[in-house]
């Protein structure tokens, strides 16, 4: 789970009722990649053995004393042996992880980092040596330390080059045995909650932001993105993908988005978020410029492309990463319960408010399966129906709770039940990762919440790993040895809890 996703958390709830058919691992196609997911700073640890320097994230979490930080985490740097074993028990078919590029390049740029080179090597060795396809992710918030002191990081035109760059080695060193790159992680989410009122990483404590920069920089953060994932896969094509055959892509953050009534408001209301949340990132990619009603809105606070650099962005993404946790209804009245402790100005922007489809809180949030499933069937409508990949879904439960995590097994068969719905109805999604596959660092709720299938003792030095029901589940249902008949799929229906009304 990443920073900033439990920041828009409304306390009014609603009703959410959910039908999934039956079915089996043998429904969906033979090339389906069903996964899990962890990131470099959440799970390797080793903050500063082998060469590796300083990222911003090592700088924010050391702002406060004591071990509240990564420094150490799941020590996926010594047991990655150890965790991707238990990767080929369950039958995992591909593993998504992300490179530390404060570990591979430390300066940020230029020399190489041997040792961090030969710990991804290693790693991805192990993970082919079990059958288990690497799915790597290039950037997950960890930026060097030193190009944030520099320049500012995604602020700055000058990242396109350095990013690039990173990305060049990454090819060149791993691409023979990586087929699927995501470049950046929820670069949606990440340019509204890094760059808005406070959130800045790689400062301590945290920048003081004037509205000016929170009106502005937001965006001009994601257009650097894009420039800078264009860039990246306009490297690849161009000198890799004839030979080693691979994909590149881009990932975003999607809330499941519905109308709270059937007013025109709200479904005008609807229209707008899924503009600012959805075609912020994914319509340059289709048609090489940002939507109309956010240049309208925004007017010169939106950077624009350069005829260049919008035919660079234009069908740069082979596919397009969804990471989704929240679904939200979404109406053209104030809504009272309302919090945004993140970027407020940012959803002023949309004009428009956001209800929560079921309890959510910073420890767990109802399974509502129908918003990934709309999520999928808005992007094949509205994006050309691009290959996606589901990057990250998943449960949090207060850590150490109980081996017996019932409620996330149930979770995760309706979110799969879901995906081969929005198949079944033509969507082009090509896998499922669960986020996670052990108990992570985790950025928001550091060491309080878990979304992991396997327990890991944080007391423990050996970070002891332990498999908790769900990673049976799982493993059940990857084997072949569970199937979700129909009279035994989970019905997800919620009560209303507090008033619907406005």
């Amino acid at each position: 789970m990443k920073p900033f996703s439990q920041f828009f958390v409304f306390v009014v709830t609603v009703s959410a009722t959910s039908y999934i058919d039956a079915f089996t691992r043998n429904d969906f196609p033979n090339d389906f990649l069903f996964g899990a997911a962890t990131s470099a700073y959440q799970w390797e640890g080793a903050f500063d053995e082998d060469g590796k320097s300083p990222s911003v994230w090592d700088t924010t979490s050391h702002c406060d004393s004591g071990s509240n930080n990564g420094d150490i985490a799941c020590d996926g740097y010594h047991k990655y042996k150890e965790d991707v074993m238990l990767m080929a028990e369950m039958g995992l078919e591909s593993f998504r992880f992300s490179i530390s590029w404060s570990r591979l390049i430390p300066n940020g740029r230029g020399r190489i980092n041997p040792k961090g080179l030969l710990f991804y090597k290693n790693l991805i060795k192990e993970l082919r040596s079990h059958g288990i396809e690497p799915q790597v992710t290039l950037y997950h918030y960890d930026l060097p330390q030193s190009l944030e002191d520099e320049y500012g990081g995604w602020i700055n035109r000058k990242i396109i080059e350095d990013f690039t760059a990173f990305a060049d080695v990454c090819f060149r060193e791993f691409g023979e045995d990586v087929k699927l790159w995501t470049k950046i992680n929820e670069a949606t989410l990440f340019a509204i909650g890094s760059y808005g009122d406070g959130m800045r990483y790689g400062h301590c404590p945290p920048m003081n932001y004037s509205t000016a920069n929170v009106c502005t920089e937001t965006y001009i953060a994601g257009h650097n993105m894009l420039l800078a994932h264009s860039s990246a896969s306009n490297l690849y094509k161009l000198k890799y993908k004839t030979k080693q055959r691979g994909s590149v892509g881009l990932s975003i953050y999607a809330y499941g988005l519905s109308p709270y009534t059937d007013s025109k408001d709200d479904e005008t209301a609807t229209e707008r978020a899924e503009a600012f949340l959805f075609g912020w990132m994914l319509k340059p990619l289709v048609v090489g410029d940002y939507p109309d009603i956010m240049k309208r809105t925004l007017g010169s606070r939106l950077p624009v492309f350069s005829e260049e650099e919008s035919k660079q962005v234009k069908g740069s993404s082979d596919f397009v990463g969804v990471v989704h946790y929240n679904t939200f209804y979404v109406t053209n009245r104030p809504a009272p319960s309302l919090v945004t402790s993140i970027n407020k100005l940012f959803f002023a922007d949309i004009g428009a408010y956001l209800i929560a489809a079921g309890n959510a809180s910073l420890f767990e949030f109802d399974a509502v399966p129908w918003g990934l499933e709309g999520i999928l069937q808005h992007i094949k409508q509205s994006y050309n129906n691009p290959p996606i990949y589901i990057l990250e879904n998943g449960k949090p439960m207060k850590h150490g709770s109980t081996l017996q995590d019932t409620p996330r097994a149930e979770f995760i068969q309706a979110y799969i039940g879901a995906v081969h719905n929005a198949i079944t109805n033509g969507s082009d999604t090509r896998g499922y990762f669960v986020w996670s596959m052990i108990d992570l660092y985790e950025l928001i709720g550091r060491y309080m919440t878990s979304y992991g299938m396997y327990y890991v003792n944080f007391s423990d030095p050996g970070r002891k790993r332990s498999p908790k029901l769900s990673a049976s589940w799982y493993t059940g249902f990857l084997n072949g040895t569970i199937d979700v008949a129909s009279q035994d799929t989970i019905q997800l229906q919620r009560k209303c809890s507090g008033s619907s009304s406005l």
